[in-house]
């Protein structure tokens, strides 16, 4: 019975959620080919440090979300969301051949900047496109299950890499060449297999970053997004669980299946936790979420055997699949429908603020004071979110829909 219900609810999800999960999917491909090599390739091919990465992937996740910010209002200002994504994920896949042809940190950095600003002008806009194409009673499940495409892709871009890493010997470059391919693919599928809600007859258009209309969002809303803030400073980069991988002594041709563990976990996890967060407290959902990532942080800080950092990062993967599609739902329950895109733009923009923030830390406190001491600090972070949800007067963000 249970199983023909998740069946049921599954069917029930609009396609166009689906066509949405196969473009993640496709460019995740893309992008975590790089991605999962990239800390690698700045370190043994640049000569860059632990801080050094750091802070290239702190600007780069913190770009991403100031560009959100004004795709996603603009997406409410001009009522379409898909040609900004589909522009978004273009000059993602545009970005890649930058990585190929690098041959400094500085190339690196402009192309991992550019590609941030792709996920920055995609990332509000689709998101705000889920929430516009189904019901209310299954964002939880939509989101979720986006998410887990998005994860599946997640997982075979590693893979691609180790099997190109193996066969073409370590080719760092050709790497980068062949993850353009699924790039393009998903700008394809984008394209051509959405076709978006027609905006509301005579609707009026109006500028979403004014006062007067941010003020529409609600206390609801903005606790939702001093939470994210919080929680971002918990979750550095994922480039130090390849970092800590280097150090357990696993090849380099195999360093990216660490990423491979952690995205099935995410994967499988992504839906099922999505789902129960169209029943169960989001308040406690968040909570489990976050005492997994203290369970991952401490597994990680202590071990340094490949068999340890194996089940860190499989517990930083649950944690991921608790409460990434947890949070975009908060979001799209507490935001009006019209603010929808300017919400989860602003909502991002701090979080990634904050994300530049921890990884310099993180990469500061790697190269001072050992990888040990990084995931301890991302630990009391996990606390400190903790004390504030416990003693700040959270809102029934399940209940609060628009």
């Amino acid at each position: 019975m249970q199983v023909r219900f998740r069946i049921s609810v599954l069917e029930s999800i609009p396609r166009s959620v689906w066509v949405l999960g196969c473009v993640s999917l496709l460019m995740d491909v893309s992008s975590e080919i790089i991605h999962s090599l990239l800390p690698m390739f700045l370190m043994l091919s640049l000569g860059a440090s632990a801080a050094t990465i750091g802070l290239i992937e702190g600007i780069a996740e913190a770009t991403a979300p100031i560009v959100k910010v004004f795709s996603g209002a603009l997406s409410d200002y001009l009522g379409n969301r898909k040609w900004l994504a589909v522009a978004g994920y273009a000059l993602g896949a545009l970005s890649k051949p930058l990585f190929a042809i690098a041959p400094t940190v500085g190339v690196v950095v402009s192309a991992r900047v550019i590609d941030r600003v792709g996920k920055g002008i995609r990332g509000a806009p689709r998101d705000a496109l889920v929430a516009d194409v189904t019901p209310v009673h299954l964002r939880g499940a939509a989101f979720g299950l986006r998410q887990s495409l998005d994860t599946i892709g997640a997982v075979l871009g590693p893979v691609c890499a180790v099997v190109i890493m193996s066969v073409w010997a370590d080719n760092f470059r050709l790497a980068f060449w062949l993850a353009v391919i699924p790039g393009l693919l998903a700008v394809a599928l984008l394209t051509v297999g959405i076709h978006e809600p027609a905006r509301e007859p005579g609707a009026k258009r109006v500028n979403p970053i004014r006062l007067e209309t941010l003020k529409k969002l609600g206390a609801s809303y903005w606790w939702v997004v001093a939470i994210g803030g919080v929680f971002a400073l918990a979750r550095f980069s994922e480039a130090f669980l390849v970092l800590r991988a280097m150090g357990s002594g696993v090849p380099v041709a195999f360093v990216p299946l660490v990423m491979v563990a952690m995205n099935i976990v995410y994967s499988l996890s992504a839906y099922p936790f999505g789902k129960l967060a169209d029943t169960m407290s989001h308040t406690r959902l968040l909570m489990a979420g976050l005492l997994v990532l203290i369970a991952a942080d401490l597994v990680l800080a202590q071990g340094n055997h490949w068999v340890s950092v194996l089940l860190g990062v499989a517990l930083w993967g649950l944690h991921m699949g608790m409460t990434q599609g947890l949070l975009a739902t908060m979001v799209s329950h507490t935001a009006p429908a019209q603010l929808r895109g300017t919400a989860f733009g602003f909502f991002n923009l701090l979080s990634g603020i904050v994300t530049l923030f921890s990884s310099v830390i993180a990469g500061e406190l790697w190269d001072k004071l050992g990888a040990a001491t990084a995931f301890h600090a991302g630990a009391v972070f996990c606390i400190a979110t903790i004390v504030l949800l416990v003693a700040g007067k959270a809102p029934d963000t399940r209940t609060a829909t628009r």
